[in-house]
């Protein structure tokens, strides 16, 4: 267990979760509950215990009591990892799947060298066929787990994780972890990409829909097509049963949220921020209506801040706990794209939606049809055709012709058949790996717009975002660097997830493609 120590400092064995319904006394103690209500005691240092509280009757109720511990203790160190670990850390992922998440934090306080991670990682391979084939497949040695400490030591402040508790519980957020009887099924496909936890803002029954998900996404430019396309498809889907999932942007995910709710259906909304930080701020009374009536999702703790980096590793949450990814307008290099790569990279159904072959919004549906295979889909009875199959009542152009009637004209010959239809052969090919979801060079809608010196302004300030050559390291440097703001690489560090050496290295390669800029007092993005 590794609540946070000090006198008067909160202890998560006191937390419990609110069901979803029913009366407001029932008080789960299953493993995965969110803290509905944190004291607002005063914080006594930075650090963390690893020794746990003796309990105050060690006989009649031991049980019980270190049952509610230890899932105190799995809730807290979740919600600490959640903000230790930048999303799809495939390091972190795997030190929680093997060691746990209470565990793994212990060791990280304890300042445990990385020789014993690869000890712990080790025995815990050798009991575990699973285990010790995640070790071999990522990779994992001394170097890259002492790489990972130099991430993740610097945010392990217990004041941070008790304050996101803290505005959880104001904004009435809960807390799913993998353990949770909610957790979403479509997340243990992501694997050690998995996230540490959920931060779920509405109905968290929401977020793994009885009758399934279905994302609809879309350039952030939407023309008055792309969003009476976006209207029809997730209204039509909502009538059906479908809970619609986007990421709450401008454009095409706006308009897809906005008919789910005015059909009445349910609508989901990952965020790339806290869920107590409503990202765009244009969309701060949508998203409100979203978070009534259905859920705001981010596997970031409260108080954490959108960036491009994240909005990419957010794609992959739209992608995972939906059943299948419907793209109605993307242009050519739309953080869309990215959505749909990782949809292929899961086995998820992908459809796309045809434009006028002028618009460049439609430029990015246009080249998933051509070059990955995606279903061409037109209306809502399309889209769910994606997620249950053909229908077998829906004629054939291979089917014999319907009886003549007067002034009919039939086709006399076969040419008649058109090339690549229902009836004809399927064209050959699995997705591409151009697909991928980590492509460079995609960027998400929703970093397109806001304030000066915010990272949608950065984007739109940059054209068409970043270069096909950057690699993560350099693009959530960018995202941690302002204009005004100078900064030293231990504070780009924290800020971006990655370690002092990487963040120096990533600096030396944007400074001589004069993107960054140095200064006596520290780092910045370059005003030209």
């Amino acid at each position: 267990m590794v609540p946070p120590s000090g006198p008067g400092t909160p202890r998560p064995s006191g937390l419990a979760t609110q069901r979803p319904s029913g009366p407001a006394t029932q008080r789960p103690h299953g493993p995965g509950t969110l803290p509905t209500a944190v004291p607002a005691a005063p914080l006594t240092g930075d650090e963390w215990s690893s020794t746990p509280p003796s309990p105050s009757s060690p006989s009649d109720t031991s049980d019980d009591f270190s049952s509610e511990e230890a899932s105190a203790a799995h809730v807290f160190a979740s919600a600490a990892w959640s903000g230790i670990a930048e999303p799809g850390d495939s390091v972190a992922g795997l030190v929680v799947a093997a060691l746990g998440a209470d565990r793994a934090l212990t060791m990280l306080i304890d300042r445990s060298e990385p020789a014993q991670w690869l000890a712990a990682l080790g025995a815990e391979g050798s009991d575990s066929d699973q285990a010790g084939g995640d070790v071999g497949q990522v990779g994992v040695t001394v170097e890259v787990i002492a790489a990972a400490l130099e991430r993740w030591r610097p945010r392990v402040v217990s004041r941070v994780v008790v304050g996101s508790l803290r505005s959880a519980a104001r904004f009435e957020a809960r807390l799913l972890t993998p353990v949770h009887p909610l957790w979403p099924e479509g997340c243990r496909d992501l694997d050690l990409h998995a996230p540490h936890a959920l931060w779920v803002r509405g109905n968290v029954r929401a977020v793994d829909h009885p009758g399934g998900g279905i994302a609809i996404v879309g350039s952030r430019d939407a023309t008055n097509y792309g969003e009476h396309v976006a209207m029809e498809l997730s209204a039509g889907v909502s009538d059906r049963g479908f809970s619609v999932v986007s990421g709450g942007a401008y454009g095409i995910d706006g308009m897809a949220h906005r008919a789910a709710l005015v059909s009445g259906g349910t609508t989901v909304a990952l965020l790339a921020g806290g869920v107590d930080r409503l990202y765009p701020a244009a969309h701060h009374d949508l998203l409100l209506r979203i978070a009534a009536r259905g859920a705001l999702v981010s596997e970031l703790p409260c108080g954490a801040s959108p960036t491009k980096w994240r909005f990419l590793q957010r794609n992959r949450l739209i992608a995972a706990i939906t059943r299948a990814t419907v793209v109605v307008e993307a242009g050519h290099r739309s953080g869309s794209l990215n959505t749909a790569g990782h949809a292929a990279a899961l086995g998820r159904p992908l459809g796309a939606v045809p434009g006028p072959v002028t618009s460049v919004t439609s430029a990015g549906c246009h080249r998933l049809l051509r070059e990955y295979d995606a279903t061409c889909v037109t209306t809502p009875a399309d889209v769910v055709e994606l997620v249950l199959g053909p229908t077998t009542d829906r004629p054939s152009l291979l089917d014999p012709p319907p009886p003549r009637s007067s002034g009919s004209v039939v086709p006399s010959s076969p040419e008649s058949v058109l090339p690549g239809s229902a009836g004809s052969p399927m064209r050959a090919g699995a997705v591409s790996d151009d697909v991928s979801p980590e492509a460079p060079g995609v960027t998400d809608p929703s970093t397109t717009s806001g304030d000066a010196d915010t990272p949608a302004a950065e984007a739109a300030s940059s054209g068409a975002g970043t270069s096909a050559a950057d690699d993560g390291a350099e693009i959530r440097v960018l995202d941690a660097l302002t204009r005004r703001s100078r900064r030293t690489p231990s504070d780009v560090a924290v800020r971006a997830g990655l370690s002092v050496r990487a963040v120096e290295a990533a600096l030396g390669i944007l400074l001589l493609e004069g993107r960054v800029e140095e200064t006596e007092t520290g780092w910045r993005r370059s005003r030209t």
